[in-house]
């Protein structure tokens, strides 16, 4: 039995930002994306999001990246996913050199003693993604 994967893509104000999901019918939209400077040099790029996991989902693993981008030097990704008003999980995770990043969860898990299903996440949620970025307008 083959299992496809389908893969959704947002475009952001500075580089492509994409939600992979596993299961068949998940999907996400890009609700909303900001940019507040922080100081003279760094900005907060904040990307908005909403991913929906369906019920019928069968695959264990989701995917939130980042195509290569400009991002500032020594400062993390920040993910957050909210069901809700209420943050359910978060993660910090690092660029790579090219300013891509890439953070693997997990959205249904197997107990190997019962051989029962636990899904993780199931339903729609709001995904907030943080990322640094140099200031590219001179006057802050």
């Amino acid at each position: 039995m083959n299992k496809s994967i389908s893969l959704l893509a947002m475009t952001s104000i500075i580089a492509l930002l994409a939600i992979m999901i596993i299961p068949n019918t998940a999907s996400a939209i890009t609700n909303e994306i900001t940019v507040t400077p922080i100081n003279e040099k760094v900005s907060l790029e904040t990307t908005i999001t909403t991913l929906t996991v369906p019920e019928n989902n069968t695959l264990p693993w989701g995917t939130v990246y980042g195509s290569a981008s400009d991002v500032a030097e020594r400062y993390p990704v920040i993910i957050q996913f909210y069901k809700g008003d209420e943050a359910v999980h978060v993660a910090q995770i690092d660029t790579k050199g090219d300013g891509s990043y890439e953070y693997k969860f997990r959205v249904r898990n197997l107990d190997t003693q019962t051989g029962q299903f636990t899904d993780i996440f199931q339903g729609e949620y709001t995904v907030k993604i943080f990322k640094v970025i140099p200031n590219t307008n001179q006057v802050v």
